[in-house]
């Protein structure tokens, strides 16, 4: 599916750019805290998406908010 692609492929950026500890975990900070805070926003009916497949929001986004994460960490 999407999601696992997604995912195999933020990990293979975080492998191919940086490698290190600290920069698996900000990834992984981030897309926790950034998709915690997307919840709370699509909860409270700031946000919404037209079909949500993980509670309330895509199953993809904290693959992007890693991926960010990693990116803007290097």
């Amino acid at each position: 599916s999407v999601s696992l692609t997604l995912a195999a492929l933020s990990l293979g950026l975080w492998w191919t750019f940086d490698r290190s500890r600290s920069g698996l975990g900000l990834g992984f900070t981030i897309a926790v805290l950034a998709t915690l805070i997307t919840q709370l926003l699509v909860y409270n009916g700031v946000y919404q998406y037209t079909s949500p497949d993980f509670l309330y929001i895509r199953s993809w986004l904290p693959c992007i908010f890693f991926s960010g994460g990693v990116t803007v960490g290097n």
